[in-house]
């Protein structure tokens, strides 16, 4: 009897030990940055830790703040909409890889308009955003929606506080359909707004735009579908005008030739094809190459290379764009040459 007990305690204190040792190494994942992909990243988290027991501690504080806490090493890796260029990586011992693709859309709140049922183009955009067209039936906004009842009501634009990659976005797409605005603001994650009113991230920007009567936003489309916000369609390259799609963003999409970007380094607005949604992006993945916590490191590898062949249909439901299983191998190629311990190890393997 004395024997048998003694088996079960020992039994018992091996079991709690084992639970104690994967504990302690069940290490969860800290991120912070782009708002862009809060929504697929959140849903991706609560799924991988259903699966694994590894959660994911991601702040969306904006691309900006993703960028500072990465190189502040703060946090096993950033995200931002905007990508780094080769120069700009190497000078921080970073490296980026794309975690998954979607789109902006212009959300608005007007009276009586339905989802959809305004047009804009480029031009328009950076007029409004310019302060140069200042009321909803304007002359230029009238032209392209014969037969909408456009209101005699005041514009209010609303944009980005904060340092953002999906302002970046936004901006570089304007600064591809307008000299004006090329020339008097540019692009970046932030740029001199000559009018208007900021919202911190994607929510700060959505939660105005439903607020101010009049009101016009750059947000990210699945902050638009959740919020159950109006949108407009938008004019792409070609001519054609668009209602923002898991098809208009794949069409957008397809044009991006990764296997030839350095660092991959690509930008997906305005591009040709008369079903390409026009304000359409990458989110990026940001990483020491020389990691101090490795272990670290692998679990932020193990997470995104689960999402990437599990997460597709997830990302779908939330109008992103997965990444091809061409690019996905490429990516993986560059973890394992590029992402090393300190003693030049690599940590994926």
């Amino acid at each position: 009897m004395f024997a048998k007990k003694s088996r079960n305690l020992i039994l018992a204190s091996a079991i709690a030990y084992g639970m104690s040792v994967t504990a302690a190494f069940a290490t969860d994942i800290t991120g912070a940055g782009a708002t862009f992909p809060y929504p697929i990243y959140s849903k991706w988290a609560e799924a991988y830790k259903a699966k694994t027991g590894i959660g994911l501690n991601y702040q969306s504080i904006g691309s900006g703040g993703g960028i500072k806490q990465i190189n502040a090493k703060t946090v096993d890796f950033g995200a931002s909409d905007m990508p780094l260029t080769s120069d700009e990586l190497n000078k921080d011992g970073l490296m980026q890889f794309p975690a998954v693709m979607g789109g902006e859309v212009l959300a608005v709140n007007l009276p009586g308009i339905k989802k959809g049922e305004i047009r804009l183009n480029g031009k328009i955009i950076a007029d409004i955003y310019l302060g140069k067209i200042t009321k909803w039936n304007d002359q230029a906004i009238r032209a392209v929606n014969k037969g909408v009842n456009l209101p005699d009501m005041k514009i209010s634009v609303v944009h980005r506080s904060d340092g953002s990659g999906t302002t970046f976005i936004f901006t570089n797409y304007l600064s591809k359909v307008s000299g004006d605005w090329k020339s008097k603001i540019g692009m970046g994650t932030a740029v001199k707004w000559p009018v208007g009113v900021g919202g911190k991230g994607n929510e700060g920007v959505a939660s105005y735009v439903q607020r101010i009567k009049g009101s016009i936003g750059y947000v990210e489309y699945a902050y638009a579908l959740q919020n159950n916000m109006i949108y407009t369609q938008l004019q792409s390259h070609d001519g054609t005008f668009l209602m923002p799609s898991s098809e208009t963003f794949q069409a957008a999409a397809a044009g991006a030739d990764w296997a030839h970007a350095p660092g991959f380094y690509e930008i997906l607005t305005n591009e040709e094809g008369k079903s390409s949604w026009p304000i359409t992006g990458a989110t990026f993945i940001l990483m020491h190459t020389s990691q101090e916590k490795p272990a670290n490191a692998k679990e932020v590898l193990k997470f995104y290379s689960w999402a990437y062949d599990n997460g597709a249909k997830m990302a779908e439901e939330l109008v992103y764009v997965p990444m091809p299983k061409s690019v996905v191998d490429l990516i993986r190629s560059s973890w394992k040459e590029k992402i090393k311990d300190t003693s030049g190890k690599s940590v994926w393997n």
